[in-house]
Parts: structure tokens; C-alpha cells; sequence
């Protein structure tokens, strides 16, 4: 693109007391490093110009926030990284923007940082990392918090984690973990009925919704016949057309298709996973976009900044 004019809606930032929080207990990302040196809202906008990007909405990658120890450690750093990332957007309200992190599995500390971001901090979403500690999102415990989004029209942003299982030798998580987990997650959420009982919430799948949209026939199929046959098949597609997905590593030439012809329209929207996903690595995606042969008229609009637009309307202009 000649000029920045896309709104990047999975964009990672790299809160200092989140880096040492992960450092201190030995952790990184599914066994990607986290980005060195320190990440910048300067090195963000130059990347930002560089890919045509006019906003970009930045959220805290796996692990999330809950490393494990106790609830009232990991409801401090979602202040500390929320509060971070909103003065950044602050800073540069026309290009930065942030969605919230939350301490799941702790649901109470959830609800109550969920309230100061969207309320106090003004934050546009709220980011829920596929699974923690092996619960996955559809979990009954989690009702409340899926309620009080809904209530609010909330947009969620879901990140995929390391599955609760050992890493492949020599496979970071981030390499094919994340897309499975992204899948299951959704799923979960499916056969739980989150996505029937809150209409009103507006879900982004990270990287193109791992393989759910090559795989959704199969999940309504067996689902209406097997698991619940209480539901159509069309029930099923449904609710998994309820979700939105962004493009991050998922414009390639055998994904693209398969997602745009499967997702609703207004429901893709454009991502380069910066910094975890290297500005190369950006760059090789975006080609894929950029020269994708098959768009309807209006379509590539649409992918790059109409419908994150029509999400997040403050950057619309």
C-alpha cells in the first residue's frame, strides 16, 4: 500500500515489568523468546509506516498474565501492563490502541479489571489467551465473565497458548501449536454454547482462526449428529460464522481462500502479529494480500481497514 492505511488488530507490545515478570520466573512465549531489545511505541510506528498500517490495536501475548503463582500477583500485572498500554494509546490516540489483559483463570479478578480497563483506562477490547492452565475458554467458570462482556458489546481479542502438553522436540509452540489450540478453543466455546447465550460480543480468532474455517463442515457434521444431536448442522455453522479472524501469518495462497470462503463478510480483518512475528515475516504476508487475484469488489478494503472500522470506530477517520 502507498500510504498507512490499515487497521492492525493483532499487534503485541512489550510492557518492561511484563518482560521481567516472565524473565523472573523463567518463562517466554510456548518456547519463542520474547522480542529483544526492549519493544517501542517508536519502533512500533516506523514499523507501522513501513507496512502501511494507520492503527494498530497492541494486546500482551502469551503467557498472558496468570504465570501461575498467586491471583493477587497476576491481578497486579494486568494493572501494571493494562495501565501501560493505554498510556501508549494516550500518547498516540490516532494509532495506538489496546486491548485489555485479564488474570483468568482468577473470574473475580477478571470482572474487576475488566470494568477499570473498558471504563477507567478506555480500552477497546479485552484479550483472552485460548486456554490457561488447560481451561479453555468455554469453561462453565468462566460464565460470568462471558456475561459481563456481552452486556458491555465487548470486542475480544483471543490469543492462543501453549497447550497443556509437552512441546515437540525442537517446535516452538508459536511454529503449530498455537493454530490447533486456537481451534480447540473455539470449539469449546461452540459445544458450550457461549457463542448461542451471548450474541452480543464480537470474538477475533488470531491467525485466521487457526483451522476452523478449513475444518467447519466437519465440526457442524459431527457435531449435529453425534455430539449434540439436538442441533442442526446449520445451527452449528451458525454459531462459528459468529466469529471474526484476523490475517496474521494466514494470507498465504492456500489459506486465504479457504478462510474468505467461509468467513462472513465483514468478519476478516488484517493482522501482522508484530514483534513476535519479525517485519519480514510481515512483509511475506502481506504480498500474499496484496496480489491475491480472486478479491470481490470491495474486499481487500475490507480486509485491511472497513471492517476492524466498523469495530472500532474511533479509527475510523
Amino acid at each position: 500500500m502507498n500510504f498507512p492505511a490499515r487497521i492492525d488488530v493483532h499487534q503485541h507490545l512489550v510492557p518492561p515489568v511484563w518482560a521481567a515478570a516472565l524473565e523472573a520466573r523463567g518463562l517466554d512465549s510456548g518456547g519463542w523468546a520474547i522480542p529483544a531489545p526492549a519493544w517501542s511505541a517508536a519502533d512500533a510506528l516506523a514499523m507501522m509506516d513501513e507496512q502501511g498500517i494507520a492503527a494498530g490495536i497492541l494486546s500482551v501475548t502469551a503467557p498472558g498474565v496468570h504465570l501461575g503463582g498467586a491471583d493477587a500477583e497476576a491481578r497486579a500485572l494486568a494493572r501494571a501492563v493494562n495501565e501501560y498500554g493505554a498510556e501508549m494509546a494516550k500518547d498516540h490516540p490516532d494509532r495506538i490502541g489496546s486491548f485489555a489483559s485479564v488474570p483468568l483463570p482468577d473470574v473475580d479478578g477478571a470482572l474487576e479489571e475488566a470494568a477499570y480497563a473498558l471504563d477507567t483506562l478506555g480500552t477497546d477490547g479485552v484479550v483472552l489467551m485460548s486456554n490457561t492452565r488447560g481451561r479453555y475458554l468455554g469453561d462453565p467458570d468462566f460464565e460470568p465473565l462471558w456475561a459481563e462482556l456481552d452486556r458491555r458489546d465487548a470486542v475480544v481479542f483471543v490469543h492462543p497458548a501453549q497447550p497443556p502438553m509437552a512441546l515437540l522436540p525442537g517446535t516452538p509452540a508459536p511454529l503449530a501449536d498455537y493454530v490447533f489450540d486456537t481451534t480447540r478453543t473455539a470449539v469449546n466455546m461452540l459445544l458450550n454454547g457461549v457463542l448461542s447465550r451471548y450474541p452480543k460480543v464480537r470474538v477475533i480468532l488470531s491467525h485466521g482462526g487457526g483451522f476452523l474455517p478449513y475444518a467447519a463442515y466437519r465440526f457442524s457434521g459431527l457435531t449435529s449428529t453425534v455430539i449434540d444431536p439436538g442441533r442442526t448442522a446449520d445451527d452449528v455453522l451458525h454459531d462459528l460464522k459468529r466469529f471474526y479472524f484476523d490475517t496474521a501469518l494466514a494470507a498465504g495462497p492456500s489459506a486465504l481462500p479457504s478462510l474468505l470462503a467461509f468467513a462472513e463478510p465483514g468478519h476478516v480483518l488484517y493482522g501482522s502479529d508484530w514483534p513476535f512475528a519479525p517485519q519480514d515475516v510481515g512483509s511475506y504476508h502481506n504480498h500474499f494480500l496484496e496480489t491475491y487475484p480472486d478479491f470481490t469488489p470491495g474486499q481487500a478494503e475490507a480486509i485491511n481497514r472497513d471492517s476492524a472500522a466498523a469495530l472500532f470506530p474511533r479509527f475510523a477517520s
